[in-house]
């Protein structure tokens, strides 16, 4: 039978322990930096985030957390392409031009809404009655309507049946806006 006795000064210990957390902390340097630029050269090309097409399409779960965002960060998203559905709705004081393709959103538990919507403009706006269910595909710019006000420049319109979820629901307090991302 073979003991090995092993001794061990404790300055000995203490160096080895020292060397051992200086190459873990240099080794965990250099995998963060090198995740740090491989990511953002990632991030720079990262187109998968939107569609091919590069429209943002607006469904009943995040419609009233976009409009949220891009009415209150309007400069972000001027230039981004969208796509959604709702109704035709016009006020007294729009242009012949303009409508407002809205949703209505429920505001309590019996079921009371409230009209939400992107304010739209369209050549031939006028060829669509009011309460008339459309799909629009346009590019948000920045416009006027008392005060800065994000409008949908329409580049695609065409009428649709009523989805059959077509109340949407309040913003919710999770939804972290980017930039980037809708």
């Amino acid at each position: 039978m073979f003991v090995y006795n092993f001794k061990v000064n404790g300055s000995k210990l203490y160096k080895m322990f020292f060397s051992g957390m200086v190459i873990f902390i240099i080794f965990a340097v250099v995998f963060v930096m090198l995740k740090m630029f491989t990511g953002a050269k990632s991030s720079a090309e990262n187109d998968r985030c939107l569609p091919k097409n590069h429209v943002a399409k607006l469904n009943t779960s995040n419609y009233t957390n976009v409009l949220k965002t891009v009415h209150e960060n309007v400069n972000q998203y001027v230039g981004l392409k969208i796509n959604f559905i709702g109704y035709v709705y016009r006020v007294l004081d729009l242009k012949d031009n303009q409508f407002i393709l809205s949703r209505d959103m429920i505001i309590s538990s019996d079921r009371q809404s409230v009209i939400v919507g992107f304010l739209c403009e369209y050549d031939d706006a006028k060829n669509f009655s009011d309460n008339s269910w459309v799909e629009v595909t346009g590019e948000i710019i920045k416009g006027d309507y008392h005060g800065d006000m994000p409008i949908v420049k329409i580049t695609e319109i065409k009428s649709t049946d009523k989805p059959n979820d077509e109340f949407v629901y309040p913003p919710d307090e999770s939804y972290i806006p980017t930039s980037e991302i809708l």
